[in-house]
């Protein structure tokens, strides 16, 4: 799987794409979009700092998964722009 764009100059990355259909989408759709992934990262922060408590482990554990998951969370992070991409396709349709 290709990880930087410039690799992938005839389909594009799932993250150019977005940004691709992001920019050329009916704006208040796209802004939907955007702000259904922040009420999820919201929800998310959320629901880690209920799981744990203190600051500095929450920090640390979430550098350790940066840092140590590069794979997984470039699936993640894959999938994410492709169901957001989804999104708004779907809307505009």
């Amino acid at each position: 799987m290709f990880t930087n764009d410039e690799d992938d100059f005839l389909m594009g990355s799932p993250r150019s794409k977005f940004f691709d259909i992001v920019y050329n989408a009916n704006r208040s759709l796209a802004e939907q979009s955007i702000e259904n992934v922040f009420d999820r990262y919201c929800a998310m922060e959320l629901l880690l700092e209920e799981l744990v408590k203190d600051e500095n482990e929450l920090e640390f554990r979430l550098n350790e998964i940066i840092f140590n998951k590069t794979d997984k969370m470039l699936q993640r992070k894959n999938s994410l722009f492709i169901t957001a991409t989804g999104d708004v396709l779907t809307q505009h349709e």
